[in-house]
């Protein structure tokens, strides 16, 4: 990494705090790279347990770990890749109650890895007032294609639903700008056509079947989503690394060599 950014700029990823908000297969990759570029800091947040139908995309989802937080398991992981890193996680789902705990001491910059619309465009809309850097994940899910990942201004991305929704809360309750200047904001998307999910034996009782250690969540339960796209590693993990990508750049485009 050092020969990419120089000493300054290893110095100021060092010197960086970094806040991850999800560890599913966008963050999980996001937050991992960041360790492995150096930053020295870094704050993840995720309520959730691993699941077994984590398997197919988040690094953390490993056998023994079924049940378990993500949060404290992906922090054991970051402190083996870069020991001298301060690793902070915390179980907790982002939502305005918590906001400013979960944001507490100025981040250099926010990784939005956050599925749920309430919890994600609170997050950019908070970020934006506040003015802490922030790139957002729009959607990976039924993609197959990573090398059709992009990054635009959130307020330009094409093809991308998921976008097309945050916009329009972010418009009706944050006041954001209508017509199409740039926000600010870098997303992550894929002008990729959603895939349409596979109706699958196990649905029907037959084969494998999810059986999540303490049921329902309460949250995002497998039970009560009119539908479930499929995911592939290669997709989520490609967001996470591009999100990484676009906070190691930042963070270090100030930085120049002796």
């Amino acid at each position: 990494m050092g020969r990419l950014v120089g000493d300054p700029g290893m110095a100021r990823l060092k010197d960086a705090f970094v806040v991850v908000m999800g560890l599913g297969g966008v963050g999980s990759f996001a937050a991992e790279s960041l360790a492995r570029s150096g930053v020295g800091r870094l704050r993840i947040v995720d309520f959730d347990d691993v699941c077994v139908t984590n398997v197919n995309r988040q690094l953390h989802a490993l056998k023994g770990n079924i049940g378990k937080p993500k949060a404290t398991l992906m922090a054991e992981r970051l402190r083996l890749v870069n020991p001298q890193a301060e690793v902070e996680p915390i179980k907790q789902f982002y939502q305005a109650e918590v906001s400013e705990a979960l944001l507490d001491g100025q981040p250099d910059f926010v990784v939005d890895a956050i599925d749920q619309f309430t919890a994600k465009c609170h997050l950019i809309a908070t970020c934006k007032q506040r003015g802490i850097p922030l790139v957002t994940s729009m959607g990976a899910a039924g993609r197959i294609d990573p090398t059709r990942v992009k990054v635009a201004d959130l307020n330009k991305t094409s093809h991308d639903r998921m976008a097309e929704n945050v916009r329009r809360i972010l418009r009706q309750k944050w006041d954001f700008p209508r017509g199409r200047a740039a926000w600010g904001i870098p997303a992550v998307f894929t002008d990729e056509p959603c895939i349409t999910p596979h109706p699958l034996a196990y649905e029907k009782g037959e084969g494998f079947r999810c059986v999540c250690p303490q049921g329902d969540n309460g949250l995002l339960s497998c039970d009560r989503r009119a539908r479930i796209d499929g995911s592939a590693s290669f997709v989520t993990g490609t967001f996470g690394l591009v999100c990484a990508s676009v906070v190691v750049r930042s963070l270090v485009a100030g930085a120049t060599a002796d």
